[in-house]
């Protein structure tokens, strides 16, 4: 990664060790690029991996010009286990699962609100939440707070495959993220068949169609967060269509096609006794 990895690395190329590449998926390498010093480690790296377009331009805005042709896009892969999954529509209920990490990126107090909001106008959602992290026991006293704690399933940590499951048998998937990369989640939620509503942020916009594949809405709107999951729930021919495509966008996310384009970049960097 960007971060300490990266900079270990770079001591050690400048103390006569072997070139070095690193990949930087973001958010944590934007919000302290000067600190992190991404000038000086794209300067020395061989080359950089970006996982998605809006991360190479991040880069390039930190990067000099001259080493913009360093900054290679390699995206995320979705493990096979997802993709080999047999396609069945979104079920006819009404559970929407997100998986995310516990903190303070991933938005998961407007979702609770919409939640809310929802239940006062008599829409009934299920949230099944899945993860851990150090704003658990805030986001729990939310949820009683707002009187949609049974509403709100907190699982914690659950394995890949148990994950699968629980997207499976939701209606679709949701995560109000206020910043982030491109979440692998929701590739995974697009293998499976299940329809997205994310933010409108960063990368997920090379991932996520509005109107065939997903929703897309303003981070931090409670209103239109409820309002797309609102419209998830009561339309059973979009939820289908949307949530039944795996996009074609999502082949770029193979895991085989990711590692021959490593692959490439080490044969074709690497000093050559490296090679």
């Amino acid at each position: 990664f960007g971060t300490n990895p990266a900079a270990v690395a770079l001591l050690c190329r400048h103390l006569g060790g072997p070139p070095f590449s690193f990949t930087v998926h973001g958010p944590d390498e934007f919000d302290a690029p000067v600190a992190l010093r991404l000038r000086q480690k794209i300067a020395g790296a061989k080359f950089v991996v970006a996982i998605s377009h809006f991360c190479r331009s991040q880069l390039m805005r930190w990067a000099d010009l001259a080493d913009w042709d360093k900054i290679k896009i390699v995206r995320c892969g979705v493990d096979e286990s997802f993709l080999s999954e047999p396609l069945t529509p979104p079920p006819d209920n009404n559970v929407f699962v997100c998986v995310a990490r516990l903190s303070e990126q991933k938005g998961l107090p407007v979702l609770i609100q919409a939640v809310a909001l929802l239940k006062s106008r008599g829409t009934d959602i299920q949230i099944r939440l899945v993860g851990d992290g150090p704003l658990r026991r805030v986001l729990e006293e939310q949820a009683r707070h707002l009187g949609v704690a049974d509403r709100i399933d907190f699982l914690g940590n659950r394995s890949s495959a148990e994950i699968r499951d629980i997207i499976k048998s939701a209606r679709a998937f949701v995560l109000p993220s206020f910043a982030e990369g491109l979440p692998v989640v929701l590739m995974e939620a697009l293998a499976l068949g299940r329809p997205v509503i994310a933010t409108r942020i960063a990368a997920i916009g090379e991932l996520v169609q509005e109107g065939q594949t997903g929703w897309l809405v303003a981070p931090g709107d409670v209103e239109g967060l409820a309002a797309a999951m609102e419209e998830t729930k009561a339309n059973d021919q979009h939820a289908d269509q949307r949530g039944a495509v795996r996009t074609s966008r999502l082949r770029e996310h193979d895991v085989k096609l990711a590692a021959r384009q490593l692959s490439d970049g080490f044969a074709s960097s690497g000093d050559r006794k490296s090679r």
